[in-house]
């Protein structure tokens, strides 16, 4: 059967910052054999390839001399259970916010923390996505991924993926070597409310919530999300694009002497994450804007694409940001999103 790839395709559409580049060569695939199928031909083994999800963490700088594959692989299926989980695979190319849904639809809890974030399901190992105290590893079991190599379909499980702050063996020493194909959770039966991080348990005595449910936890960063993260679909944006960046006690310590404002958690390795937005905001950040590019007026770590920026001017600017803190506080912040 013939391959349908397309030349020369805008990816404006495809991306939530909303810029207007090229892919030269285009594919979308839905199922494990379509993906082996491209991975077979000419185009992939002798070009560039990028694998596109819901492109909500990435910034594109320029046209793409190369295949872009877009993975739209469908499904959500319950495999499994046991006395205290729910182990659902869910296709790599199902919306993030989707399956949240369907979880609180079937009382599925564990990933209710995790409501709102925008992308697929594929790139939710990759990042190790998080939000209000819950990583994707909490709830990871494994994953299923085609080597681009041979074209193999590989098994990884959670201790096989390296999963830190934001961070997965697919952003590091297999960067680019695996195409995920399909992710399988182990949620709970019996939920564990985190509601002690960030502004929740402020949203839910707003919504006057006497009985805790993952439904209610959701509805509260829903509306906590609402209230401040623009929606791509009118403002572009990656959502946060810097990483919380983590420092030294001691370096915390001498910095609350001159700022005594900042504040900080322990992490388990004894380090202390520190809010990129609030040194973005102090840094006189906040509600930047030149020409079409800017800096979130209610969110810092956001920055946005105000119509016609070009990605080249939004990567600019996360330089600027990135030398202004770095002079004011000595902290370097890392980038979230990838760039191309």
């Amino acid at each position: 059967m013939a391959l349908n790839i397309q030349e020369n395709i805008s990816l404006k559409s495809y991306n939530t910052f909303g810029m207007d580049v090229l892919a030269k060569f285009f594919f979308r695939f839905s199922t494990t054999a379509q993906m082996q199928e491209i991975g077979n031909d000419s185009l992939f083994r002798h070009n560039p390839v990028m694998v596109l999800g819901g492109g909500s963490n990435m910034l594109l700088t320029t046209n793409f001399e190369g295949l872009v594959i877009k993975n739209e692989i469908p499904g959500i299926e319950l495999i499994s259970e046991d006395a205290d989980h729910y182990f659902v695979k869910v296709g790599a190319g199902v919306d993030w916010h989707e399956f949240v849904l369907y979880c609180l639809e079937k009382n599925y809890a564990g990933v209710e923390n995790l409501a709102l974030i925008p992308g697929k399901v594929g790139a939710s190992p990759m990042q190790n996505i998080g939000a209000y105290g819950v990583e994707m590893k909490d709830v990871f079991h494994s994953l299923e991924a085609i080597n681009v190599d041979d074209l193999n379909l590989v098994t990884f499980y959670n201790a096989d993926c390296e999963f830190g702050y934001r961070e997965s063996i697919f952003k590091n020493k297999c960067k680019n070597q695996f195409v995920i194909t399909s992710v399988t959770f182990k949620l709970n039966k019996i939920p564990v409310y985190k509601t002690a991080y960030g502004a929740i348990e402020d949203a839910l005595h707003e919504m006057k919530v006497d009985t805790l449910s993952i439904q209610h936890i959701a509805q509260a960063v829903m509306r906590i999300r609402n209230s401040k993260l623009p929606n791509p679909s009118v403002l572009g944006n990656a959502g946060s694009f810097f990483k919380n960046p983590e420092i030294e006690a001691v370096q915390f310590d001498s910095l609350k002497n001159y700022f005594p404002n900042i504040s900080g958690y322990k992490t388990d390795s004894g380090k202390i994450k520190i809010a990129a937005g609030w040194l973005i905001e102090q840094a006189g950040w906040k509600g930047y804007r030149n020409g079409d590019a800017g800096c979130h007026d209610k969110q810092a770590l956001v920055l946005v694409n105000h119509g016609n920026a070009t990605g080249t001017e939004i990567f600019e600017l996360s330089e600027n940001i990135i030398s202004s803190v770095h002079e004011k506080f000595g902290i370097f912040l890392h980038r979230e999103v990838n760039i191309y």
